[in-house]
Order: structure tokens, then sequence, then C-alpha cells
């Protein structure tokens, strides 16, 4: 039994994945198995549809399947995003057509977009994938912008994936290269939940950790590989991009797969970052740069000695409510600032409780230390990882300046309740010192401007 076929017996909603060379073909008989008679909507771009349409269609009309329109098919350029305005579109041709199934032929973006125009209607989907560029095809939730505020919006995850590796091999080197980028950051978000776990906050899902962990480095460790599209190794990329999707779907959450590294992608998106670039600056190539500033907070943090930590002066510089807030309004756009407030909210200890969180910290930061180290790389490695697979490693390569990267290290914290490295650093009240240092004539940072 594959792993992939171990991981569906963890899946609720997931039925059934075709990966592999060939089976493309398997796509009108896997959507008659999961959805009987009921019809189907294609959905694609010009791009995909080009690739891949007219097989899927063939194979659908030859398993019986019945067409409930003419597939849905986006222009080809501008790039589709992820905006809540495409997924009404899809959803609102779905709702004309009773009872049909849409099976989209897509990547990231458009597979987010009929994902959740699906679960808003009650409806399944299935999707064959196109590139091994997202974890998002088998996870629970979509990744959409409303208003530019850019969150996992709950929905199901597909019945069922066609992922034929004849087709995924073939898509743009920048596609496979995202791929890497948005894999390379379960290394530091692993760290993170490990943080999350000592501390009683999110406690660790075994079946969770192991879906999205086990098969990483399988494919971070071929970076060159990866960078030249060889095929075992878009092989072993896109499989664990599967099995983190699915360790997602598990665990209902992004938790698993998702970390402080992706909270400085989704300051990007939000702030509408590279959508004007055609290309879109993909969502993996902001990913893996905030995986390089993930791993050097981490390398900060596991030189800090806590026995010396003064309690009292930590207590004491608690930022009250009113601060949080200020902070938070200063450092975010208006148009996400009400939903980050919140979120920074969330998270903010004061009198008692903060001071039993600082106690537990220095509890359990020995252990941290232990279960963290053989979990990270340095950010050295990790840039040349990048490197040699074609993604950007440096803020300067996604048209960030050092000056914005920094400011970055600030906002990208206040987004999102998740407890990550950021929210430990801050409980400790030293985030800001560090942050600093990075960036000082000695920093990681520092030293790559």
């Amino acid at each position: 039994m594959s792993r992939i076929e171990r991981a569906l017996e963890t899946a609720e909603e997931t039925r059934a994945i075709e990966f592999g060379r060939g089976v493309l073909d398997r796509t009108g008989a896997m959507f008659r198995e999961l959805f009987g008679t009921r019809p189907v909507l294609v959905v694609a771009d010009e791009n995909v549809f080009a690739q891949a349409g007219e097989r899927v269609v063939a194979s659908l009309r030859a398993a019986g399947v019945p067409a409930a329109a003419e597939p849905m098919v986006f222009p080809g350029t501008p790039t589709l995003y992820a905006g809540y305005e495409n997924v009404t579109i899809v959803r609102d041709r779905l709702a004309e057509l009773p009872d049909a199934v849409v099976c989209a032929i897509a990547s990231g973006s458009l597979n987010d977009i009929a994902k959740l125009a699906s679960g808003e209607l009650g409806r399944p989907y299935m999707n064959v994938c196109t590139a091994a560029s997202v974890d998002g095809y088998s996870a629970f939730g979509a990744s959409i912008a409303i208003d530019g505020f850019k969150i996992t919006r709950s929905c199901p995850a597909p019945v069922g994936l066609i992922a034929d590796l004849d087709i995924v091999e073939k898509a743009p080197q920048r596609l496979t290269s995202t791929g890497y980028g948005d894999l390379s950051e379960k290394v530091p978000a692993g760290a993170d939940w490990i943080l999350a776990d000592e501390l009683g906050v999110e406690p660790i899902d075994p079946v969770s950790w192991s879906l999205v962990q086990d098969s990483a480095w399988e494919a971070l460790e071929q970076p060159e590989a990866i960078g030249a599209s060889e095929p075992q190794a878009v092989a072993a990329l896109m499989e664990s991009l599967l099995l983190s999707g699915l360790g997602m779907q598990a665990n209902k959450s992004s938790r698993p797969a998702s970390g402080a590294g992706h909270q400085f992608s989704h300051l990007w998106e939000m702030e509408g970052h590279g959508l004007d670039w055609e290309p879109p600056l993909s969502h993996g190539f902001k990913v893996g740069v905030g995986a390089v500033a993930s791993c050097a907070i981490w390398e900060a943090a596991l030189a800090f000695d806590l026995e010396t930590l003064d309690v009292d002066r930590v207590l004491a510089q608690a930022p009250s409510p009113e601060q949080v807030e200020a902070e938070v309004r200063a450092a975010i756009p208006a148009t996400f600032a009400d939903e980050s407030v919140a979120a920074s909210q969330a998270k903010q200890l004061r009198g008692d409780a903060l001071a039993q969180r600082l106690a537990l910290i220095q509890q359990r930061w020995p252990a941290i230390v232990e279960r963290v180290r053989p979990q990270l790389v340095s950010p050295t490695r990790m840039m040349e990882l990048l490197r040699l697979a074609g993604a950007p490693h440096h803020p300067s390569q996604i048209g960030i300046g050092m000056d914005r990267f920094r400011a970055t290290h600030q906002a990208a914290r206040m987004i999102r309740p998740r407890y990550t490295i950021f929210d430990v650093l801050a409980d400790l009240g030293v985030y800001q010192g560090v942050v600093d240092d990075l960036f000082g004539p000695t920093g990681f940072w520092g030293r790559h401007p």
C-alpha cells in the first residue's frame, strides 16, 4: 500500500486519489465512481485546458458522465487571482446547474476558487492537478482573499484528485519551484508546532504531523533535481505536497503545514504585493523567503538563556490592550486592521496569565530546544536549498526592500492568532530586540543585505 493510500484511510472527505503516470484518463471513471450519474461542470483556464482539457472531457464522456454545460474556461492571461469575486463567478454558474459537480483542471488559485464555490453550495467536487505547485489540493479549506484580507476559508476538501505525473512534470519550471518554496516552510512550521505543543497551546496530532513531516525531506533534499524538473524529484515533491494537504485535512486546520513563515507571505498577499506582476508573484515564492526569515528568528531564539529572564520587568512592560491596538493599526493597512487587532488581542497575555506563561516557557525551554534543533536548518542552509531549486531565497528577489522586510517582521506576527516563534518572543518581551539584532551589522540580514 502506498503512502497516499494509507493517508486516505485517515481522510474524512477525500475518498480517492489517482497518483502516477497515465492516470489522467482515469478522470471519467473516478467521477462516475464518486458521483454516479450526476452531471459535470468542467472548470479550467485557457492554459491548463490546452494542456489537459480535451483528454479530461473525453474521459468524462467515455465514462458516460453527462455534461451539465460547456466547460467554464477562464482567460489564460492575466493569471487568475484567488479573490472572492472569482469564487462568486463559479458559484453562481454552478448554482444554475442543479445537482452538477465541478471537475476542476487547476493548480493553486483555481483549485481554491472551485473548492470554496462548491463548498458554499454544499456540493462535492474533484480536481485534476496540473503542477507540483501547492499543498492545498488535498487540504481542508481554501486560501481566498475578501476585500484584501486573505485567510483560509472553511470548506471541504475534494472528494477526488487526479495527479498525473506526465502532466505535472510538463508544468512551467516556476510552478515546480514555487511548490518547493511552499514545502520549505514545513521545516520551521514544524518547529512552531513543537513550541505550541510544549506550551500546551496546540497539541501535536501525530497523524497530521506524520503526513506533513515524514515525506518533506525526501523532496527538500533534492533541490538541484527539482530545479531541473527531473521526473523522480518532481514526483517526490508532488507526493509530499499531496500528503501535506491530507495532513491539514485530517487536522481541519492549516497548522500542520503553516507557521510564522507563512505569515510573511500572507501579509504580502494581503498588501497586494506582486498581484500586478504577470504572472503574479506566487504564494510559494513568498513562503520560501518567509521560511528563511523564520529560520533566522529561530536561530536567534535558540541561543537564549532563559534562566536570567527578568520576569518582573517583562510583566511591567507588557503592552496594554490600547497599546496593542495602536501598534497594530500603525503597522497594518486599514483594510484589514480590525481583523488583525482581534487576532493580536486574542493571543496577548497580561498579569497572572502572562506570569504563568513565562514560568512555563522557562520550565519547558530546554525540552523545546532539544526537540526543535533536529527539526530546523540554519537560515543559510535554507537559502541555499531554495537557490538550488530555482526559488527566491532573498526578499530582494521578490521585490521587497530591506526596510519593508524589516517592517514585515513586525506586522506579520499581528495578522493571525496562531502561536508561533513570533509570539513566544513577544511574550518574553524580546521580539523587538531580536529583529533589531537580525538587521544589525552582525545579524543574519545585516550580513545578507
